[in-house]
């Protein structure tokens, strides 16, 4: 299994993009849509991590299993 510091990097990105646009959304006085905006960005950030996992999970049974 290799490990992909890229998407470390991508999860990271996002979350720092998410944090400047809800502060700007919040500074502007909306925060119905700064609220909106980080459970997307959320839901997006555990999409990403719940496929990593897949394939830690598949590896890991590759292992085990001698296939």
């Amino acid at each position: 299994m290799n490990i992909d510091v890229n998407s470390i990097f991508q999860i990271a990105a996002i979350g720092f993009i998410l944090a400047m646009i809800h502060t700007i959304l919040k500074q502007m006085g909306k925060e119905d849509i700064a609220h909106w905006v980080t459970v997307i960005g959320f839901v997006i950030v555990l999409y990403m991590v719940i496929q990593k996992l897949d394939d830690l999970f598949q590896e890991i049974k590759t292992i085990f299993l001698f296939q």
